[in-house]
């Protein structure tokens, strides 16, 4: 009676091992049994497929005022403008070929690196004076009513109006430049600065003080997080004001930069050359509001996480 039930056990296990080994033997004779097949491996699942649609349908219906932009810069000057018109303004084709021979050269990029190194300087002394005398003015109410009707007359005083005063006071050197990028990118810092700390929830202020948070505590875990979105709204008006405001100015009197390179091609008669300079400018303005962007969704991070978390 055990002798038959041991045998009997064992037959399945023989039998699996034998099917086992044929299998082996299959695959040894035809290696392509052993594995899916091609189609199987490789074909994306359904979903991936309709998601990166989704993405590039996305992207071409957000870039197609640009496209259509380009595609009539391309074409209108070469089909729809008359001979005399496409000598001051060339296809777009013509700009790149001019774009890429600056860039071979080296030439661009030293006038990039001028107004960089100026916009930056100046930028960055409005952003620390801004953001410090903005959060000190919405603090302190007396302050406020003391400095304000100082701070609207400047403000309402455009930058480029001032200009000759910077080059007679500081001259045609770098001290000008940076001074009235400086002058330029002060007051969006300041004034959006003032309007982020006055707006911030006075529940949440009530609540932080019930909490028995002392005055320095407040401002660092309450208002100035409040205020972030509406501060970096104005730096993102002075990065702009920045770049654009220092262009005019070295047109006037400079050596180096992409307003010299503009305006010097221009009385050169290069035209294909005052357009790439023209473009580059577009394209550092857009490279400097998208870091600018990419800092605000940085430091606004817990604004999403509070978002998130409601939802």
């Amino acid at each position: 009676m055990t002798t038959t039930l041991t045998q009997t056990e064992a037959a399945p296990a023989a039998g699996e091992a034998t099917d086992a080994r044929t299998a082996v033997e299959r695959s040894a004779i035809d290696p392509s049994a052993a594995r899916p097949s091609a189609t199987e491996s490789t074909t994306p699942a359904p979903g991936t497929v309709r998601r990166v649609a989704g993405v590039v349908g996305s992207g071409l219906w957000k870039s197609a005022a640009v496209l259509a932009f380009l595609a009539l810069w391309e074409l209108g000057p070469t089909y729809l403008a008359s001979p005399s018109t496409r000598v001051f303004l060339p296809p777009l084709h013509e700009v790149l070929l001019a774009w890429g021979k600056l860039f071979e050269s080296g030439t661009i990029q030293g006038h990039i690196a001028a107004s960089l190194t100026r916009s930056v300087a100046g930028f960055g002394a409005a952003l620390v004076a801004g953001v410090s005398l903005g959060l000190l003015i919405a603090w302190y109410g007396r302050l406020n009513s003391v400095l304000n009707p100082l701070l609207e007359l400047f403000r309402n005083t455009a930058a480029l109006a001032l200009l000759p005063v910077f080059t007679l006071l500081l001259g045609i050197g770098e001290e000008s430049k940076i001074s009235i990028v400086a002058y330029a990118a002060f007051f969006p810092v300041l004034l959006n600065t003032i309007a982020g700390v006055k707006t911030v929830d006075p529940l949440l202020i009530r609540a932080a003080r019930s909490l028995g948070l002392n005055s320095f505590r407040l401002f660092q875990k309450v208002i100035l997080p409040s205020a972030v979105p509406t501060i970096f709204t104005g730096i993102r008006m002075a990065g702009t004001a920045s770049i654009l405001v220092l262009i005019a100015a070295e047109m006037v009197g400079a050596k180096a930069g992409l307003g010299y390179l503009i305006v010097n091609a221009q009385s050169s008669f290069l035209i294909p050359d005052m357009y790439a300079g023209i473009l580059t400018v577009s394209l550092l303005g857009l490279g400097v509001n998208f870091l600018l962007v990419a800092l605000e969704r940085h430091f606004s991070r817990w604004r999403t996480a509070v978002g998130a978390a409601a939802s």
